[in-house]
């Protein structure tokens, strides 16, 4: 008699795999719990922006003479710009601000330049035909200041020179950063180089994880935030399928934390730590390089055993997508290796092959994607040419295991249970 299977779909880039697993090997699927959408995207944003948190709003803000930054998401991140920006710009008029004063600046920190058809598909044909947009550039900065844990408050010269400044964005989980959004927009949104690497180099901190809002990597975002005179944020908060279940606006650290508040009730899920999970990044863009998939491994951790297995699902059309990533996982030969390196050598990129290398210590990481498979294996996972492959590595050696589930990686957090 066979085993009943279960089909799970997973997403992998735009496509998905479907995954057959034994029933009795499930310990149980990581979901989201969605809450019901209270209006649509444009009612949600414009609600917001009527009432925003422990600020005036935009429109009592702005005079026909202000000069506004609207500060935007990049490529890599899910944001629905487009969406966002219509009813903002409703309410920048309403005060009576105008089209030719107004800014739009790509926060690209330190990430790669965009095509002009990227940025047009961000923030639409129209808005791109009507408001001058600019990319963020990080030799374009000026010093305004020092944070006090050391921080070079290096800011993009297009958005200092702005009266009203304007952070947009999505709210989910971040790894470091514990989540995105609100003073992010401005660090490392529009920062300088040295000051990106300066406030990433506390991301091995004991309180530099995912699900808090007092890790020191945050704190030294919103104080550089403040400091930079960030006057007002719009941030949403996005389901499964990338659709606006919330909006936020207002003071950019009360708002923030309001938005917080729902993607902790979405997405925070008590686990009991099983022997394996299999956990997909959600798609595309998520898991556009090794580079964004990582963010997905690290909430993995939280539902495993230790000595378990972590198969993760990532498709990574674009490779490792980081150069100084890629060449640290040629370099460094060993978890060990990588972890020590990190410790007397920061470097951006570099942080992505220690911290993996942590994980690699203390679970069996296997990788189904595109990538080659010496570069998976530089990278501390074992290649998997399928799913199939990879559950049948897992299950050879322990028939009995069980295994989570997490098809939206990215954006769900296991917490354990407590053990007493």
């Amino acid at each position: 008699m066979t085993a009943n299977i279960k089909k799970i779909p997973l997403a992998f880039g735009s496509a998905v795999i479907e995954l057959e697993i034994p029933e009795r090997n499930i310990s149980s699927v990581i979901l989201p719990s969605e809450p019901e959408k209270m209006g649509d995207a444009a009612f949600l944003i414009k609600k917001a922006l009527e009432n925003p948190i422990k600020s005036r709003r935009l429109s009592e803000i702005v005079n026909p003479d202000s000069r506004v930054a609207i500060i935007v998401s990049d490529v890599t991140r899910p944001t629905p710009t487009a969406k966002i920006l219509p009813p903002l710009l409703e309410e920048l008029h309403l005060g009576g601000a105008k089209d030719e004063n107004i800014r739009i600046v790509f926060a690209l920190g330190l990430h790669r330049h965009q095509t002009e058809e990227e940025s047009k598909k961000l923030v639409s044909e129209e808005i791109y035909k009507k408001i001058r947009c600019i990319q963020h550039d990080t030799r374009r900065c000026r010093r305004i200041g020092v944070t006090s844990r050391g921080t070079p408050i290096e800011i993009f010269e297009d958005v200092l020179d702005a009266d009203v400044i304007i952070g947009t964005g999505s709210i989910e989980f971040h790894y470091y950063a514990g989540y995105s959004g609100g003073a992010k927009s401005v660090l490392p949104g529009v920062s300088s180089h040295a000051a990106v690497l300066t406030n990433h180099k506390m991301m091995i901190e004991e309180k530099a994880v995912s699900g808090r809002v007092d890790g020191p990597v945050r704190q030294d975002m919103e104080e550089a935030a403040k400091i930079s005179g960030l006057d007002f944020i719009l941030n949403v908060v996005l389901d499964s399928k990338k659709e606006i279940v919330s909006a936020v606006a207002g003071d950019f650290i009360e708002a923030h934390r309001k938005g917080v508040e729902v993607v902790d009730s979405m997405y925070k899920v008590p686990v009991e730590p099983a022997d394996a999970v299999i956990v997909s990044c959600g798609g595309f863009p998520k898991d556009i390089n090794l580079f964004q998939a990582n963010k997905a491994l690290d909430n993995a951790t939280q539902a495993v055993k230790e000595g378990g297995s972590i198969i993760l699902v990532a498709e990574c059309a674009e490779g490792i997508g980081n150069q100084v990533y890629e060449c640290w996982n040629r370099e460094c030969r060993s978890p060990d290796e990588a972890i020590e390196r990190f410790k007397h050598c920061f470097e951006f990129g570099g942080h992505k092959t220690a911290i993996v290398a942590k994980v690699a210590k203390k679970f069996k990481l296997y990788l189904v994607s595109k990538l080659p498979d010496e570069q998976t294996r530089t990278a501390f996972f074992t290649p998997m040419a399928s799913l199939e492959d990879a559950l049948s590595a897992v299950l050879s050696k322990n028939p009995d295991a069980k295994i989570h589930l997490m098809p939206h990686g990215g954006q769900t957090l296991p917490v354990r249970k407590d053990n007493g």
